[in-house]
């Protein structure tokens, strides 16, 4: 059963926005304009390598006024464009969004997405066919922060440099990010990240050869939890209510056709099941990513926000609560056998992050989704060393290396027990 009214492309751009503009007037609670604008400031100077939560440097009011306005700033890019509304508007805007706690700003994300804009000039093509992965690609952002501070040169080379390295990623993100789709076949849904990291490796590579050093770090908000649990209870309680009210009858039927779905990459729920139910599938998974940190002892604060902000841009995309909590249970019962807490900062969002490999609890079962989660907490505290932070996507590029280790064994299996049963021709 439908929708009790079909949603028009401007109402439905319009309601999306309600999320980042939620962002800003919370933000405008916490701190005093000036105290925003010196956060900002902050912000936009202080490197923002992984881990950098944007709570401490520039201040809670500070960092989700910064998030909200990219929030915007993404919503604003596709509809000026025209594109229709669909699931990977959603993922696109709250991938920005939750990001923009602790990695992104409103100053190191332009030059990437102008450089994918000339990639789609020069193949004389439309931007919209690109423009997703342009934002997505921002996930390389603090590379150009960090170009800007490390090089012991005239700013005027520097911006240069910075600002010639983040076209270069740009235009080189589409071609690359079609061709590793191939490897993992759709089974990780952070490909961008995966192409990302491989971009970062290679420029942290040569950053090295020319004797520059990336040091890691750790910045890490504690303390507001019951607050921000309170703020996220009633924005993701406010999705599945008024999803529900407006789907009317068939909410639980429709819900139950989301659960059966394998969720691999390509997969969009809007386009499926319409708005209203897409909604109600990001609230409930957003309410359960919130609940699962604060139960075994995690933080609050911008990295895990945006983790969760993750998962729920992707349950627009393909996650839902069937093929995520195979997966995340898998990272927690890796906490129990390894020389980590789970409510350990880069744990923690091990266990956000792994559900990019979602698809492979949604297609092969619980076990090998516990398996997924289980491989990657190791893999994703490990593959940063090759790039130093760099790639907020770190687990998009574990995630991907992961699901290239699986799915071909899955399948292996699954094909000699089909050539048992005799229904596969060797």
């Amino acid at each position: 059963m439908a929708e009790r009214r079909a949603l028009t492309r401007g109402e439905l751009y319009a309601l999306l926005a309600l999320v980042p503009i939620y962002f800003i007037v919370t933000g405008l609670l916490f701190q005093p304009p000036a105290e925003i604008l010196q956060g900002l400031r902050q912000i936009i100077h202080e490197p923002d390598f992984l881990i950098t939560d944007y709570f401490v440097v520039g201040g809670v009011g500070a960092a989700l006024i910064n998030a909200g306005l990219l929030g915007l700033a993404s919503v604003g890019i596709v509809y000026a464009l025209k594109m229709d509304f669909t699931g990977h508007t959603i993922t696109s805007c709250f991938l920005m969004l939750g990001f923009s706690l602790f990695g992104k700003n409103i100053l190191n994300i332009w030059s990437i997405l102008l450089g994918t804009c000339l990639y789609a000039f020069y193949h004389k093509t439309s931007l919209t066919r690109y423009i997703y992965v342009g934002i997505y690609g921002t996930s390389l952002s603090p590379i150009i922060t960090q170009l800007m501070q490390v090089i012991n040169l005239p700013f005027g080379f520097r911006l240069i440099i910075s600002l010639t390295v983040g076209l270069m990623i740009g235009f080189v993100l589409p071609p690359l990010a079609t061709h590793v789709h191939y490897a993992h076949k759709g089974y990780s849904l952070y490909n961008v990240g995966f192409a990302s990291g491989i971009i970062a490796t290679v420029i942290v590579s040569l950053l090295k050869s020319f004797g520059v050093e990336i040091q890691s770090r750790l910045i890490w908000y504690t303390g507001g939890d019951r607050l921000f649990l309170v703020l996220l209870t009633i924005l993701f309680g406010g999705m599945i209510l008024s999803g529900a009210l407006w789907r009317g009858k068939g909410t639980f039927a429709a819900y139950r056709r989301i659960w059966k779905s394998t969720g691999i990459s390509g997969t969009d729920y809007v386009k499926d099941e319409g708005f209203a139910m897409t909604l109600v599938n990001m609230g409930i998974n957003g309410l359960f990513a919130t609940y699962f940190v604060v139960a075994v002892g995690g933080d609050l604060n911008g990295p895990t926000i945006g983790g969760i902000f993750t998962i729920v841009g992707f349950s627009s995309t393909g996650k839902h609560l069937r093929n995520i909590a195979p997966i995340m249970l898998g990272v927690y019962l890796a906490s129990f056998t390894k020389e980590w807490e789970i409510y350990e900062p880069s744990p923690m969002l091990a266990l956000l992050f792994s559900t990019t490999l979602a698809p492979v609890a949604g297609q092969f079962g619980v076990i090998p989704g516990l398996i997924a989660g289980y491989l990657h907490s190791s893999v994703a505290l490990n593959v940063g060393i090759l790039y130093g932070g760099m790639n907020l996507y770190n687990n998009g590029f574990a995630g991907g290396i992961v699901a290239i280790f699986m799915v071909p064994v899955i399948q292996s299996i699954e094909d000699r027990r089909a050539r048992a049963r005799g229904s596969l021709s060797l």
